[in-house]
């Protein structure tokens, strides 16, 4: 296996295509519409025909949702609402059709693909095909230990890469990116606040269950202690994840850099999506052209990194359910926008009336 040199990424990545971005605007100034009347709707539509090279646009119909599940250590501290090691359940709950974002991803066509990476589980509690890039069961305990070794790093984020591969093999339009973790906001927090330079208090949040007050407190703390040790690996994106980041969120990084890699478009849901995403866009600043974030989750953290990597989160409802259910409510809206680009009725060009005339003149003569 040759070595794992993310500085490749910069150069593979791509920014969408800016011709066709210009085509699909010219487009859309002949259309037969009151112009700016479907507001932000024509701003996806214009970046979907700049992903997709192509003006039209065609329907989004192949989405797939990809929920990258796994336990962190640092939950043993009380810092979740739910208890330590179960995001076992979560995954259950997925696989079973139960959970809001299982019914959401039914609902808009968007199967869901559950990615074991370090549930604190047997692996044989669950299908094979779950549990198969398994690194470990249940990531370190970040405020005092790594969540992984560097080759289990290596190993989770080559993981990442081979399934966005798969996605686009596939011929995957859209992903609609989630995790299923316990403790997973609190690593996410550690990394954005690392990368963003700011104290644990202010990235801080309550997480996708709910904290109390003395919860959120010993959530800071975390945080704050895993942070002197995130701190002298800044310059290594590998080596910070491994530190502080876990198997799940380390996976979804490599899935985000070889998902832009490949052209796949994809929504983001909270704050551990915003936290891979910027980790992403440390190894490749072109990456975030490929990305939509699909709503505002409320933690301090995801709003810090949606700032840095200047993406305006689609809806603001105060869903705080995580399991990427934000992001797949922001779905139809992106399909909405796929369809009016593609179908609404436009004028024929100027030059296309032009070049008419003379023979309606001749046939008049």
């Amino acid at each position: 296996m040759s070595a794992l040199n993310l500085d490749d990424f910069a150069n593979l990545i791509e920014r969408p295509d800016g011709g066709r971005r210009r085509d699909a605007e010219e487009r859309r100034e002949r259309r037969l519409v009151q112009p700016a009347a479907l507001g932000r709707l024509d701003e996806l539509g214009d970046w979907l025909a700049a992903v997709q090279q192509q003006v039209p646009v065609r329907p989004l119909d192949r989405v797939r949702t990809v929920l990258f599940a796994g336990d962190h250590g640092v939950a043993e501290l009380g810092v979740s609402g739910r208890a330590a090691g179960s995001a076992t359940g979560l995954a259950r709950a997925v696989l079973d059709g139960t959970s809001p974002a299982a019914v959401l991803a039914r609902r808009f066509g968007a199967a869901p693909r559950v990615v074991d990476m370090a549930l604190d589980c047997d692996a044989g509690e669950l299908p094979e095909d779950v549990t198969k890039h398994r690194v470990r069961r249940g990531s370190g305990r970040i405020d005092i230990e790594d969540a992984l070794t560097a080759e289990e790093a290596e190993q989770a984020f080559r993981a990442g890469m081979a399934i966005a591969d798969e996605e686009a093999d596939a011929g995957t339009d859209l992903v609609v990116l989630g995790d299923l973790s316990v403790g997973g906001t609190t690593a996410a927090g550690t990394l954005i606040a690392a990368l963003c330079g700011t104290d644990a208090s202010v990235v801080t949040g309550r997480g996708g269950a709910g904290i109390d007050d003395l919860a959120w407190m010993r959530k800071c703390a975390a945080i704050r202690d895993a942070l002197r040790r995130a701190r002298p690996v800044l310059g290594d994106q590998l080596a910070l994840l491994a530190a502080t980041g876990g198997a799940d969120l380390t996976a979804a990084t490599g899935f985000l850099l070889q998902s832009a890699v490949r052209r796949t478009p994809v929504i983001l849901d909270g704050v551990v999506s915003a936290a891979c995403a910027l980790v992403a866009q440390r190894i490749a600043f072109r990456a975030p052209d490929w990305w939509l974030a699909g709503q505002a989750s409320g933690e301090p953290a995801q709003a810090k990194a949606l700032d840095r990597i200047a993406l305006t989160p689609l809806l603001d409802h105060g869903v705080t359910a995580g399991e990427g259910t934000g992001a797949l409510l922001a779905l139809p809206l992106v399909q909405a926008a796929a369809a009016l680009a593609a179908e609404l009725p436009v004028r024929e060009p100027a030059d296309a009336k032009d070049e008419d005339a003379p023979e309606k003149d001749a046939a008049e003569g």
